[in-house]
């Protein structure tokens, strides 16, 4: 009886770790078979990399201000610091908020409220020549094709500080970039 009690106590706790672990696969793109990217799972539970407000990348900017959210996944974000690379499958989830200055007690300020949608920016080697592809999500969206190469690809080529991120915005990572010499700082000072 003892014996089939302590088989019973190690199923159960390997059945708890199994559950408590995380899927590092749902933090890595997946794909439909005709390559769309599905959307990714639980990247709230990512690295929070940075917060933007009402940032745009013309002149005229936006009508309203938005709250934008980076997140990174873990696994990612941790070869980053040995040696400020971004592996590859690595992706960046871009939230976007509508922003309010009056509710509840708030008398100054700007606060996050509804989501408008997400980017999800994709390193992955094997699927795409350049390495890098860019996505469009809203709360309904099922999968999704990449973006023409012309919209935020060339931006990102012509612009980023660090491969295809825009690491000049992430405070806490533009340090270990330029520790590894990864960091492009011409791409700070752009009129």
């Amino acid at each position: 009886m003892k014996r089939v009690a302590s088989i019973v106590t190690a199923i159960v706790v390997c059945f708890s770790a199994l559950q408590a672990a995380p899927d590092q696969s749902s933090d890595k793109p997946q794909y439909t078979s005709d390559n769309k990217l599905l959307p990714p799972k639980n990247f709230r539970e990512w690295i929070f990399l940075s917060s933007g407000l009402g940032m745009s990348y013309s002149p005229q900017g936006a009508d309203h201000q938005m709250f934008t959210n980076v997140f990174v996944p873990h696994w990612a974000y941790s070869e980053f610091l040995k040696n400020g690379k971004w592996p590859d499958q690595t992706m960046f989830v871009v939230e976007e908020r509508s922003s309010q200055t009056k509710g509840s007690i708030n008398k100054a300020g700007h606060f996050q409220t509804d989501l408008m949608g997400y980017g999800v920016e994709v390193k992955d080697e094997t699927h795409f020549p350049e390495k890098w592809a860019y996505f469009n999500f809203d709360e309904t969206t099922k999968s999704a094709q990449a973006n023409p190469k012309a919209a935020c690809f060339q931006c990102h080529e012509d612009h980023a500080a660090v491969e295809h991120s825009f690491t000049q915005f992430y405070p806490t990572l533009k340090p270990i970039a330029k520790k590894f010499g990864t960091y492009k700082q011409e791409r700070e000072n752009v009129d």
